[in-house]
């Protein structure tokens, strides 16, 4: 053989490097970083290095006897190994802001669980850090990877349900009364993603007013109904709670031609779309006539949505552009999400929305 001969990489990380796997660490094995090793791990583009827990028998116990995986207990190890591009953070939000900044300052590119942080400040802090390194960060709004919500905004953008108009959302159980937040920052992130994943251009939210109750007597809301005020005159609406004995999952998205209803409790029917509505020919002496017409339902892949995630972040990684959910979508949930409060504080006074160039998409 003349010219150039090929050496087989004779070490794991130049291995990697020569097939462009990309090694990942996961921070937090808790209980959503399972489901992140399990998908990862299931992901050709990825190379798990590392599983960092603070809680070393935990994180064993996660990886089970036959893994190879080794476990940290040091994040700043993990960090500073070069075979290690990417990391996911699947720890409490009110971490963060250390843990993903020192990633990033570490040249790292990052997967960070919902919310992006634990106030808007925050937030900020880390898309500044992330942009003006040239790294991805993108936040695991798991529910607009999903196949249904996929088709959702897909429907919306195409126009084959007109003209915009609402959605409405309905997320209830008896569920885990968490220690740490409220009802609306415990569940509403994943409504206000879809919102912002969903929405046209031309109606975003620009106002918000919510309201919440105690009934336990436990200092913060237990259930929580939230108005989101659109740029074009429509509406958005969830009503979130731990409280409610039956499970509802429901998402409607209404236009001037079609509705589209969710129900994510309905594995057979689980996405229908109604033409039927309501229709006013004459504005100067409108009369509503009722149109009837058939319904679909739409037939959907089954795919882990999580699935869905490991793959946008790698094509993050590889293209450099930003991912459906970016930093600056993360900014617009955490903005959302403070204005509530404000609101809930104001007696459910409607607060306006501002969305400044950090927050712009950037994502079609």
């Amino acid at each position: 053989m003349t010219g150039a001969q090929y050496v087989r990489p004779t070490t794991r990380a130049q291995l990697i490097l020569s097939e462009s796997i990309i090694g990942i660490a996961l921070i937090g094995a808790g209980y959503w970083g399972p489901n992140l090793l399990r998908n990862f791990q299931q992901n050709g583009d990825f190379d798990v290095r590392y599983l960092c827990d603070l809680d070393e028998a935990r994180a064993k116990k996660v990886l089970g006897g036959y893994s190879t995986i080794p476990v940290s207990v040091s994040v700043d190890a993990v960090l500073s190994d070069p075979a290690v591009r990417a990391v996911a953070v699947a720890t409490p939000p009110d971490t963060h802001l250390p843990v993903v900044a020192a990633a990033l300052k570490a040249g790292k590119h990052v997967l960070v669980e919902k919310p992006l942080a634990a106030n808007l400040q925050d937030g900020r802090e880390l898309v500044r850090l992330a942009e003006s390194s040239g790294l991805i960060l993108m936040v695991d709004h798991t529910f607009c990877y999903t196949p249904v919500v996929r088709r959702l905004r897909s429907l919306v953008r195409d126009g084959e349900l007109g003209d915009f108009r609402y959605v409405d959302s309905v997320r209830v159980s008896l569920g885990l009364v968490r220690p740490d937040v409220d009802v609306l920052w415990d569940l509403a992130p994943h409504d206000i993603a879809i919102v912002d994943s969903v929405c046209p251009g031309y109606a975003r939210p620009v106002a918000v007013a919510a309201h919440g109750a105690d009934p336990l007597g436990l200092g913060r809301a237990c259930m929580a109904y939230l108005s989101l005020r659109l740029s074009n005159g429509g509406m958005a609406h969830a009503h979130v709670s731990w409280l409610s004995p039956t499970k509802i999952r429901t998402v409607t998205v209404g236009g001037a031609k079609r509705t589209a209803i969710w129900n994510d409790l309905d594995p057979q029917q689980r996405l229908a779309v109604h033409d039927q509505g309501i229709e006013i020919q004459d504005a100067q002496q409108p009369r509503p006539l009722y149109r009837t017409g058939d319904t679909v339902y739409h037939a959907l892949p089954e795919k882990e949505a999580l699935r869905s995630v490991t793959e946008e972040f790698a094509r993050a990684i590889r293209s450099g552009l930003p991912a459906l959910t970016d930093g600056r979508s993360g900014l617009r949930v955490l903005a959302t999400l403070e204005a509530a409060r404000q609101s809930m504080e104001a007696d459910g006074a409607f607060v306006p929305l501002e969305f400044d160039k950090q927050m712009q998409a950037v994502t079609p």
